[in-house]
C-alpha cells in the first residue's frame, strides 16, 4: 500500500487513532508505515481495505494492486465479412492460473513465459496471491509473469476475492503442502452450475488435513510433519481436485496416487512445470498419476502451452464465416475430439510447423453431431462456439452436453437472431438457417460470450454484445485479433 493510499484511509475514517482501533493496531505502527520505509503488511492491507469499504473505490486507495474502474463496456459487431490473416494464440488461461497458484509451493522465483498477461483472471489471481506473500511482476510485452513467495505472509484467501473466481480454490492444497495451514473462502455460485469442492477436500482429509467448514471458509491444518502421502480414488474425474491434490502432493510424505485423474493437456503442462521445480511425478495425460513428496522445491522458468479453447474458437469461427486463417503457436494434438466433427462438416485443418492453418472448403458446413466429455473428449468450453457454427450449416446437428446442468444459456441469444435450436434435456437441436440478424444480446458467461461474438460475425446488420467483461476474464485481445484479419468489431462504452 503506498503512502498515499493510507493518508486517504486516514482521512476517510477520521484520523490515525480511528484507523488504528478499527484494524487493531496503536497509532505508532500506523506512523511507522507514514513516516518510514516500513510497508504495511498484507493483512493489515486487508483490514484496511475492509474500513473503508463502500466510502472510496479500491482503485483509488490501492492504485498498485487494483485496475482503474472504467464503465461496463459493450461490443459492437457488423457481420458479413470472411476472415483471413494471422492470428497468435495466447497462452492458456486455464493452464496459467494454476502456473501462479503452484508458486506457493516455493520461496524461489517461478517465472512463467508465454503468460496471456491481459486477461481478467489473471489480475483476479494475482490479488489473491500477493496478499498471502507472492510477489509478482507481469511484462505485456514479453508475455512474461514473475512470481516470487519468499514467504508466506497469510493463510487465508477471504470471500471478496475467491468469490470472483472459482480457481482461486486452489490454493487451498499448495497453502497446506508448504505453510501447513490454510484458511479460503468457498467460492461463489457459477452460472454453469454446481461445482463443488467436496473431491478437492476429501483428497486433502485422506493426506491427513483436519477441516472444518465454518462461516463460509474451508479451514485446514495438516497434520505435525505436514501432508502425508495417500491413495485417492475420485469416484468421478475432477480437473480442479486433480490439480489442487497433485500440488498438495509434492511436498507430502510418501507417495501419493490420484485414481481416475483428470488427463487433460493443462494438467500434464502443470505437473510438467512441478517436475521442473523438483517435483517427483509419474503418469501424467493417464488416469493415474503417481506422486511421490520431496522436501523442497525450487524456482524455474516454464513457458505456458498454447490455448487449446482459443484455437478451437477461431476455427469454429471460420467454419462458420469463411475465408483462411493461420492460427499462430498452436498445435493440433490436443484437439483431436474438435478436428473430427470440424472435417466431417467440411472445414481443412493442417499443421504447418508451429501453427495451424483452417479454412471452409465449400459454402456452407454440413450438419454433425457432437458430444461434450471429459479429456480426451470434446471440451465442454467449446460447445457454444461449435454450436453457432451449427446455425448455418446445411441440414442439422445434435450437441449433447454432459459435463454442465446449464451450458445452454446461450440458446434463447441465438434463438433472437434467428437460430433454430430445440432443447430437450441435455441435447440441443441446430437446424440450419439461411441466415442470422443483428441484435441485442446479453453474455451470459465466457464462452457464451466468444459465441455471440462469433454470431455477430455473420449476422446482418449490427449486434451488440452486453456484459462483455465475461470475454476479458478468458480471450486476450480479442478485437484486436479480429480487427486484423477483417472483422468488424469495436468495444463501445
Amino acid at each position: 500500500m503506498s503512502i498515499e493510499a493510507l493518508e486517504k484511509a486516514i482521512e476517510i475514517v477520521g484520523g490515525q487513532s480511528a484507523l488504528g482501533r478499527l484494524i487493531d493496531r496503536d497509532q505508532k505502527a500506523i506512523w511507522a508505515w507514514i513516516n518510514t520505509t516500513q510497508k504495511v503488511p498484507a493483512e493489515d492491507v486487508l483490514k484496511i481495505e475492509a474500513a473503508v469499504d463502500g466510502k472510496v473505490n479500491r482503485y483509488e486507495l490501492r492504485p498498485d494492486v487494483y485496475p482503474k474502474p472504467t464503465p461496463m463496456d459493450k461490443m459492437r459487431v457488423v457481420g458479413g465479412v470472411k476472415l483471413n490473416g494471422n492470428i497468435k494464440i495466447s497462452g492458456a488461461k486455464n493452464a496459467a492460473l494454476k502456473h501462479m497458484c503452484a508458486s506457493l509451493l516455493t520461496d524461489e522465483p517461478f517465472i512463467l513465459e508465454n503468460m496471456p498477461v491481459s486477461l481478467r483472471d489473471v489480475a483476479m489471481l494475482s490479488q489473491i496471491l500477493e496478499p498471502l506473500g507472492v510477489d509478482i511482476t507481469a511484462d505485456k510485452e514479453t508475455a512474461i509473469v514473475k512470481l516470487h513467495a519468499k514467504e508466506i505472509k497469510s493463510h487465508i484467501a477471504p470471500y471478496e476475492f475467491v468469490r470472483k473466481m472459482r480457481a482461486s480454490i486452489l490454493v487451498l492444497g499448495p497453502l497446506l503442502a508448504r505453510h501447513h495451514k490454510a484458511e479460503v473462502s468457498l467460492p461463489g455460485g457459477c452460472a454453469l452450475g454446481a461445482r463443488p469442492v467436496d473431491l478437492h477436500l476429501k483428497g486433502l482429509e485422506a493426506m491427513g488435513a483436519m477441516i472444518n467448514l465454518e462461516g463460509g471458509y474451508v479451514k485446514a491444518t495438516a497434520p505435525d510433519g505436514g501432508l502425508k502421502g495417500a491413495d485417492i480414488n475420485f469416484p468421478l474425474v475432477s480437473v480442479g481436485a486433480t490439480e489442487n491434490l497433485m500440488m498438495a502432493a509434492t511436498l507430502a510424505k510418501g507417495e501419493t496416487v490420484l485414481r481416475n485423474a483428470a488427463r487433460e493437456p493443462e494438467i500434464v503442462d502443470q505437473g510438467e512445470a512441478l517436475i521442473k521445480m523438483g517435483a517427483k511425478i509419474e503418469g501424467l495425460g493417464t488416469s493415474e498419476i503417481r506422486i511421490t513428496g520431496v522436501k523442497k522445491l525450487h524456482g524455474t522458468t516454464h513457458s505456458v502451452i498454447p490455448d487449446r479453447i482459443e484455437t478451437g474458437t477461431y476455427m469454429c469461427a471460420v467454419g462458420l464465416c469463411g475465408g483462411e486463417l493461420r492460427l499462430q503457436n498452436t498445435r493440433l494434438d490436443f484437439l483431436s475430439a474438435l478436428i473430427a466433427p470440424l472435417k466431417e462438416a467440411g472445414m481443412i485443418i493442417e499443421q504447418e510447423g508451429d501453427d495451424i492453418v483452417v479454412k471452409r472448403n465449400q459454402a456452407k458446413i454440413k450438419g454433425v453431431d457432437i458430444m461434450t466429455e471429459a479429456y480426451p473428449g470434446l471440451a465442454t468450453d467449446l460447445q457454444a462456439q461449435f454450436m453457432t457454427m451449427l446455425t448455418l450449416c446445411d441440414g442439422a446437428g445434435m450437441i449433447s452436453e454432459t459435463i454442465f446442468e446449464n451450458r445452454f444459456m446461450h440458446v434463447p441469444e441465438l434463438v433472437r437472431m434467428g437460430a433454430n435450436i430445440t432443447v430437450k434435456g441435455n441435447s440441443a437441436i441446430i437446424r440450419g438457417v439461411d441466415g442470422l440478424k443483428g441484435a441485442q444480446v446479453m453474455a451470459t458467461d465466457l464462452r457464451a460470450s466468444v459465441a455471440m461474438v462469433l454470431a455477430g460475425l455473420v449476422a446482418e446488420g449490427e449486434t451488440i454484445i452486453n456484459r462483455i467483461y465475461h470475454l476479458d476474464r478468458g480471450y486476450e485481445n480479442i478485437v484486436e485479433k479480429l480487427t486484423a484479419v477483417g472483422a468488424q468489431i469495436e468495444r463501445i462504452k
